[in-house]
């Protein structure tokens, strides 16, 4: 008998990891795969779901204007629940730390139904930092039948909240799966980049964590301006995310300068395309820090703590707060030092090797 597979997912990250592990389970044929698509973040993850062509079979549509954790928390547990009461699957499936993980896993818990968590055990110990991931990611924890956990540290961070070592596997990172798969897809060039000389030091940055907004937001686009001011040869590529907390920093304090090049929140091809084709990253979030090092692109993390410190361990990474000064210098002396470059790009990436997804697979199979 196959097995029944609920997969749900609710953002564009979400919907980037879980494309392939989606890609995978559709091509075995003991599994039975069906897709649920949240809408949390409507329009990003949709450009997701086009380019790896995903079949999605539900919507839910719970995305609203200035949505809150509370209103998602209202409108998602009954429509997940009369969801699952359709399907009836054995297995549901999440991944990573959004709202949709937390509280698909509780109904699919309420159901008796077995949960799987992608990207399992990722910790900051800070319930606050980043807000409200970190809660997100422990609060499903317990009511999770498979952890698959990216690294030996994220394995290693379960174990200590004594979950039992049979139920939790390393697989690697799907992102890393995914970024393989979009690098064999996506176009040699796109037309809407060809003003940019690619030929400068280009610093491709996103930033657009809840815990940013405010003077640490104000802090990293100063350091920016600051950036292209030191460095002639610099320029600066920032897809700017469309929250009102965003965007009117970027209107106050970046958009006068002609070296940094704002432009709206981009499709995930044309990310790659400029990770590919950039010179170092500077980030708050968290999957660029899992996939430059696949592109040898050095990452200034943007943040006091991550819960990715393999990279950091490896040198891949380097977490530069979020004060101007020093994330001005760290980037400058990056740029200006082929040594310390050279040290950054040549570690192979902590995060996985491209095989996630058929290690999950073969997991499940086995389950019982």
């Amino acid at each position: 008998m196959k097995k029944k597979v609920l997969v749900v997912f609710g953002t564009r990250p979400e919907a980037i990891k879980m494309a392939p592990v989606i890609e995978t389970l559709k091509k075995d044929r003991s599994i039975n795969c069906k897709v649920c698509f949240t809408g949390q973040h409507y329009t990003m993850a949709k450009q997701v779901i086009d380019f790896f062509n995903i079949k999605v079979d539900h919507e839910l549509k719970v995305m609203k204007k200035g949505q809150t954790l509370e209103y998602l928390t209202k409108v998602m547990v009954p429509k997940m629940s009369e969801l699952l009461d359709k399907e009836k699957p054995d297995w549901v499936f999440v991944q990573g730390d959004t709202t949709t993980v937390f509280l698909v896993g509780l109904v699919a818990f309420y159901k008796k139904i077995k949960v799987a968590h992608v990207e399992a055990g990722l910790r900051t110990h800070d319930k606050y930092y980043p807000f409200p991931e970190e809660m997100n990611r422990r609060l499903v924890a317990p009511v999770t039948d498979l952890h698959f956990a990216p690294t030996k540290r994220a394995k290693e961070n379960l174990l200590l909240e004594n979950f039992s070592s049979k139920n939790i596997f390393v697989t690697g990172n799907t992102s890393i799966d995914a970024l393989l798969w979009a690098r064999k897809i996506i176009k040699k060039e796109y037309p809407k980049f060809k003003k940019i000389n690619f030929s400068k030091k280009i610093v491709l940055v996103t930033a657009h964590r809840r815990e940013s907004f405010g003077k640490p937001m104000e802090e990293m686009f100063r350091a920016m301006v600051d950036i292209v001011k030191q460095d002639s040869d610099v320029e600066v590529l920032y897809p700017a995310h469309l929250n009102p907390n965003v965007r009117e920093k970027v209107a106050k304090l970046l958009m006068k300068n002609k070296r940094i090049h704002i432009m709206d929140p981009i499709p995930y091809d044309e990310l790659v395309y400029l990770m590919q084709k950039c010179t170092l990253i500077l980030t708050d979030s968290g999957g660029i820090q899992e996939e430059a090092p696949s592109i040898k692109k050095p990452v200034l993390v943007m943040r006091d703590e991550t819960e990715r410190p393999e990279g950091v361990k490896l040198g891949v990474s380097k977490l530069v707060g979020r004060k101007r000064k020093t994330i001005v210098s760290e980037t400058l002396s990056l740029l200006s030092s082929k040594k310390k470059y050279q040290s950054m790009v040549k570690g192979k990436n902590p995060y996985g090797d491209g095989k996630a997804s058929q290690r999950i697979l073969q997991i499940l199979k086995k389950a019982k």
